[in-house]
């Protein structure tokens, strides 16, 4: 049961979902809250000063999923969750993708869905694969040339990684699952980073 997935989804026709820091951090704020099975309190009761500290909605009545690593992109998402009971990435992912599209519409005065159909889900079946799916994760943004250093991005586990965030604002578990040493690590993404862009470019010449 306690299988890790790389789950990605994105919204409809390339549209802007993350337009700004509120509407990131609303997102990071769903991801933090719908861990839990039963949270403490309300969503819509929560306040700013909780978001993104790990323990903000925790209860004793259990976990769905564990946050392993993240990133937010303007037009999409990624997350590597560990499952940690039957179904528990797919309430996860219905209770945060369904929350985040009725803040957005009210916030924009929109109608109808926002997410490209059914989320993406890949097992991850190896410790290798793991690591290299972090990191190109935590590349994301420098590929898109949103930032030319991927800790310059807020709205990735990045940071985590390097042990840049104190811990009572960190929300992904890692340490079961990959030896992360923050000096290496770092040599190790940005040692990807031409390579990843050069990739991209060649991925978005080819006739689709």
């Amino acid at each position: 049961m306690e299988e890790v997935y790389h789950v990605y989804n994105k919204s409809i026709a390339g549209f802007t979902i993350f337009n700004n820091d509120i509407e990131y951090l609303r997102m990071m704020e769903a991801v933090c809250y719908y861990q839990h099975a039963k949270p403490a309190v309300r969503f819509s009761l929560r306040t700013q000063s909780g978001i993104n500290k790990k323990n903000s909605s925790a209860t004793d009545n259990g976990m769905l999923v564990e946050i392993v690593a993240y990133c937010l992109m303007p037009t999409h998402l990624h997350l590597v969750l560990r499952q940690l009971c039957d179904r528990g990435i797919s309430r996860f992912l219905n209770n945060i993708l369904n929350s985040y599209t009725r803040y957005f519409n009210i916030r924009h005065n929109r109608k109808g869905p926002l997410w490209e159909g059914r989320t993406k889900k890949t097992l991850i079946k190896t410790d290798e694969q793991l690591l290299h799916l972090t990191r190109y994760l935590h590349l994301n943004p420098v590929t898109s040339y949103l930032v030319n250093k991927p800790e310059e991005w807020s709205y990735s586990s990045y940071r985590e990684y390097l042990s840049e965030i104190d811990n009572e604002y960190r929300i992904c578990k890692y340490n079961s699952l990959l030896t992360i040493n923050p000096n290496i690590y770092k040599a190790f993404v940005e040692d990807a980073i031409f390579y990843q862009r050069e990739l991209a470019m060649i991925k978005k010449s080819l006739p689709i």
